[in-house]
């Protein structure tokens, strides 16, 4: 149940964790654009 469970607000804020989350977001929608990106340059062509 990592996922699904409420924020804690005793646990500190970590810097590090939310650069990591961030990062990783913007990998994951770089990924996708490139995907996107690839599928109409084929249909396209």
């Amino acid at each position: 149940m990592y996922f699904f469970r409420k924020s804690n607000p005793d646990r500190p804020k970590n810097f590090n964790l939310k650069v990591m989350h961030f990062i990783n977001a913007t990998a994951i929608l770089l990924f996708l654009a490139g995907i996107i990106y690839k599928l109409i340059d084929w249909f396209i062509k």
